[in-house]
């Protein structure tokens, strides 16, 4: 005799689960699992097959797989196959459009009030951006390139730092640089360690031609403002030694990049780790104090020198994190205690970004979003087909990304994204 058993009593193995974590043999995997010990908290199960395919094309390429890209990765019997796949991602032209989107947001990279670059200076400055994470450029060179730059707008991209900020005074150029490449907010600072800061820039200027929009950026040392007259002082309160022609953006520049400086590495290692896992080590992101300290030190001083000794390639730390038994948890949590969020515990559940979802959407029903802009064409035309995490100006949209929480790109914090769920996005 059969015994028919109602679906429902047949036992289902979790779709969303791949079996429990195996011995940590990376490093991350060593400090994250270890920190979750002492802390009494169990790790969640591995991801699936299917859920881990998923996970990685949205949050390296910021795109669906295909049906048949899905298929292939869950029919492969290739040991290494996780591993694999983030390595084909990691070379894929969708990788520079997605996170050329994500440091856009953090560059302001927008031709509309009130940060007014004009579309010549934004498609410039997305495409340099673009081509630099496409070429894999080490991110001391990035960000020096950023701080030192001269020039026309138009001519020039880097030059645009400078001009996508609605505070161009020294104490503002300052803020935004601690912001941006120390993850900290300069505004809380004493009055003196932010002018002396801001001393740095205190001669840079800027002179318009006869393009419309364009603007040269400049250093100017005949300059007499107050703060010019100020001998740069560095945030760890080290005098600047400055020759009477040289542009202090320079010292600046080589005093940040070094490896002993205790903002720089630790930002954008901590950054990465917030943009894969949902949240930093230390949280917010770019909100580093010392009172606001790491969930897990070792684990922060580890990403910091793994991106020192690859010399800062970004990719390398992509890779390091990807292929983790930390990021490849599942999200379903085996502790309701409320720290295992703070100590990755397992893979946050988090909505898909405004860009992301269109592009999604769009891909599974054959359509295309409608954009629009204050700007007439043909500086803003758009084509059909054009992926969203594509868009070069943030001053380009649609009713879509507004309500899905597409940051503004007026500050450059990460706050500005909004990806909480509301009744109007039901």
């Amino acid at each position: 005799a059969v015994l028919l058993l109602p679906f429902s009593a047949i036992p289902q193995a979790n779709p969303y689960e791949g079996g429990s974590p195996k011995k940590p043999e990376s490093q991350i995997d060593k400090l994250v699992f270890a920190n979750l010990d002492k802390l009494g908290l169990k790790p969640a199960n591995l991801c699936s097959d299917a859920v881990f395919v998923r996970r990685a094309y949205f949050d390296v390429i910021g795109t669906l797989p295909t049906a048949a890209e899905a298929t292939e990765f869950l029919l492969s019997r290739e040991p290494k196959k996780r591993a694999a796949l983030i390595n084909r991602l990691l070379a894929r032209e969708e990788f520079a459009d997605y996170w050329a989107m994500k440091w856009s947001d953090l560059l302001r990279v927008k031709a509309e009030f009130p940060i007014n670059l004009w579309p010549n200076a934004a498609q410039a400055y997305h495409h340099w951006i673009r081509t630099s994470l496409r070429a894999n450029k080490p991110y001391d060179q990035f960000a020096r390139e950023l701080l030192t730059a001269s020039g026309s707008n138009f001519r020039e991209p880097p030059v645009n730092f400078y001009r996508a900020m609605q505070n161009r005074e020294p104490p503002g150029i300052a803020q935004t640089v601690a912001l941006t490449f120390m993850g900290t907010r300069a505004e809380k600072w004493p009055r003196e360690k932010l002018d002396g800061m801001a001393a740095f820039f205190a001669q840079l200027s800027y002179k318009s031609t006869g393009e419309w929009k364009e603007e040269i950026v400049y250093f100017d040392p005949a300059t007499t403002n107050a703060l010019a007259r100020l001998t740069p002082m560095f945030p760890d309160a080290t005098p600047a030694k400055l020759t009477p022609d040289q542009d202090p953006r320079e010292a600046f520049a080589n005093w940040l990049i070094t490896t002993k400086n205790p903002w720089f590495t630790r930002n954008i290692a901590n950054r990465v780790w917030a943009w894969l896992l949902g949240r930093g080590i230390v949280h917010e992101p770019d909100d580093l104090r010392a009172d606001n300290l790491p969930s897990n030190p070792k684990l922060l001083a580890y990403l910091e020198a793994e991106l020192v000794a690859a010399h800062y390639d970004l990719r390398h730390l992509y890779r390091l994190i990807l292929n983790s038994q930390t990021y490849q948890l599942s999200s379903v949590s085996q502790d309701s205690d409320p720290r295992a969020a703070a100590n990755f515990a397992a893979y946050p559940l988090r909505r898909l970004e405004a860009e992301v979802l269109i592009d999604a959407l769009c891909q599974l029903t054959g359509s295309s979003e409608k954009y629009t802009s204050a700007i007439p064409e043909p500086f803003t035309f758009v084509p059909d087909q054009q992926r969203s995490i594509a868009l070069m100006d943030g001053s380009i949209s649609s009713a879509f990304l507004e309500l899905f929480g597409r940051p503004p790109r007026d500050t450059g914090l990460e706050a500005e994204r909004n990806n909480r769920p509301t009744a109007a996005q039901r």
